[in-house]
Order: structure tokens, then sequence, then C-alpha cells
């Protein structure tokens, strides 16, 4: 049995509860005979991917609901073998090539030229070209988005790429240049409240105010989260009423324990028992900048007022020179060191005037 926010996911633009002017937009570019390239971005949860596979029914039917699985093989210039999952209908096909790490620019390369060199071969089909989805796309190497501007620029015809990102930051000018950027921001807590209404209204039942409200505000404007914690919430109290205990995930306790760690002692052992936790945080494929992100909010939670500005900026600044290097640990310690330097000669200022 499937999960709720898999199950009540809106297949047709016409069933989606937010941003009504974005679902027109795109209502009114499928029906038009010049689609373009285009960059779906906003925070996790927004709902890109959702607004992405309703444009694509919009533009094909249902024939793109008709979804299998294939894994792709391809061989690296040093003859190394990469192993890619494609999802793909008649119509489209989903990638990720950040999972290929640096060498994304191989699938990129390979994998597009050989769709775009295709014509469709579905003569029932609304439209004569095929879409590329690439999820992650702000994940992609600056040699990856170099093969892919080309393509953009070659393949017009008969390909149309679309991209999934959280950030536009990352992306080079040249791409961003050649798609029509679409934002979807979080939704607001009324959408939110709106959609959860919905889904219980789906599984009749009632959905306590108070109980949804809860939801909202531990989702912070993640709606999968919010379906997911939902979901959670009904499996433990079927009415939905007393005090409902909303349980995080065990990745971001741990982060909390690295952070009091932090605030607890400024010492060479306690950097190294901090560095210890951080390798089992990225050991589960817990990403580095969400490591940051968490640690450094409880932080901020935990320190005085005059250090919070310190923190965060410091945080903003490694979390840079993270995405620019190779080896994110260097970067999580460093941001580490400089905090408890901020916040040992914080304190000892502020106990020494005491004595003045």
């Amino acid at each position: 049995m499937s999960l709720w926010v898999d199950r009540f996911r809106p297949k047709t633009l016409d069933d989606l509860h937010y941003h009504q002017g974005l679902s027109s937009r795109l209502k009114s570019l499928a029906a038009s005979g010049d689609f373009p390239h285009m960059l779906f971005y906003g925070p996790s949860g927004a709902g890109k991917k959702t607004r992405i596979s309703c444009t694509l029914r919009q533009l094909f039917g249902s024939g793109v609901e008709k979804l299998k699985i294939d894994q792709r093989v391809f061989v690296s210039p040093s003859r190394r073998k990469i192993e890619i999952n494609l999802v793909q209908s008649n119509f489209h096909i989903e990638i990720t090539p950040s999972e290929a790490g640096n060498y994304d620019r191989v699938i990129i390369q390979e994998l597009l030229k050989e769709i775009a060199q295709t014509q469709q071969v579905d003569l029932n089909a609304k439209q004569r070209f095929k879409v590329v989805i690439i999820n992650e796309a702000d994940s992609l190497s600056r040699d990856a988005q170099a093969a892919l501007r080309r393509t953009m620029e070659k393949y017009m015809s008969n390909l149309r790429i679309i991209l999934c990102a959280n950030s536009t930051s990352r992306l080079i000018a040249p791409i961003k240049s050649r798609c029509l950027l679409m934002r979807v921001a979080a939704p607001t807590s009324t959408e939110m409240q709106t959609v959860l209404e919905h889904v219980a209204k789906k599984l009749k039942f009632d959905l306590p105010p108070e109980a949804s409200l809860r939801i909202v505000e531990d989702a912070a404007g993640n709606m999968r989260k919010a379906l997911l914690i939902f979901e959670a919430l009904k499996m433990q109290s079927p009415d939905l009423t007393g005090p409902l205990t909303i349980a995080k995930p065990d990745w971001e306790t741990y982060c909390h324990k690295v952070a009091d760690l932090i605030v607890q002692e400024q010492s060479p052992a306690r950097v190294m028992e901090v560095r210890a936790k951080f390798y089992e945080l990225l050991s589960h494929c817990i990403p580095p900048t969400i490591i940051l992100k968490t640690v450094a909010e409880r932080v901020v939670e935990r320190v005085d007022e005059a250090l919070k500005a310190d923190v965060m900026h410091w945080a903003a600044f490694y979390e840079l020179r993270m995405r620019m290097g190779n080896k994110k640990i260097f970067h999580l310690e460093a941001w580490v060191v400089k905090v408890m330097c901020l916040y040992k000669h914080f304190t000892y200022n502020f106990d020494m005037s005491d004595f003045e």
C-alpha cells in the first residue's frame, strides 16, 4: 500500500491546491506550439516534481504515467563503468546525473545526444519532441553544465529539457538564460492546511484544527514532510486528539547532540569528538549542507544574542567553501573550530567584565 504522499499526489494541473497562477501559466504554455526549456526551482517539498509531472500530462496525455525503470551503463573516457537509473515513458526520461559524481558530464553528453537524435515514435503524441527531466540540476559539475548548454542549443527541435533545482545560484548563467524560470515557492500555512483537510476528506475522517496547525508548524513549508507526519500521527492516534508527539528523525536528533557538544566545551579533544560524529552522519548519506544547517540552527538557539549573527555568517561562508571543495569534512570541522573560538572568546570577555 502506497504512502499518502504518493497516493494523493495530484495528477493534473487543475488538481493542484496552491499557486493557481503558476498552474494557469503552465497550462497555457503546454497548449502553445512553442514549449521552451524550463527550470523549476524552489525549496524542498514545495511541489516542483508534482508540477513537472502535471505539466507532462498536460503536454502528452495520460501516456506519461506508464513508467518503467531502467538501468543504463555508461563508460567514461578512463574506461570506468557508471550505472545510472532512468525513469522513462514513451514521451520523457527522468535522470539524476549528480548520482555519478564527477562523471555526470559523460551521462549528460551521451544520453541527451542519443535521445535528441531519435524522433518521437508515438504518432498519436500531441507534441513532436521528447522531454528530459534532470533532477538536482544545481548539483551538476561545471563541465556537465557546459555540456548541457551545448546540447540545449543543438537539439532544440527534437528535445526539451526540464531542470529541477532547489536554487539557481549554482547554475551557470548560459543555462539560466536558455530556460524559462519557474519559481515554486513553499506553500503558506493556510495552503498546507487546505491540502491536509483535502486528504482527510478523501479518507473520510475529520482533521481537528489543533492537529492540523501542529503538523503545519513542524513541517515548516515542506508539503511532503507535512503529509508524512500526518500519516504517522494517524497511525499512532486514529482520532488525532490529545497531546500529539511528532518524532524527530534520528539524524536530526544526532545533529542537535553535536551542537550541544560544541556549546558545552571548546577544546581540541571536543573537536575530535565532533569530527567522529560528523563522519557518522556522512556515512549514513546525510548531505553535508543539511548537517551544517541543522547544527548551526541548534547552536544559534543555545548561544547569546551577540553571537548569533557571527555563527550564521561563518556557516554561510563554510557552506560556500564546501560546495566549491571536495573534502566536506574539512569545511565542517573548520566551521566548528571557528564557532568554538568565537564562543570561547565571548565567554572569556564576559567573565572578565565581572572583575572590572
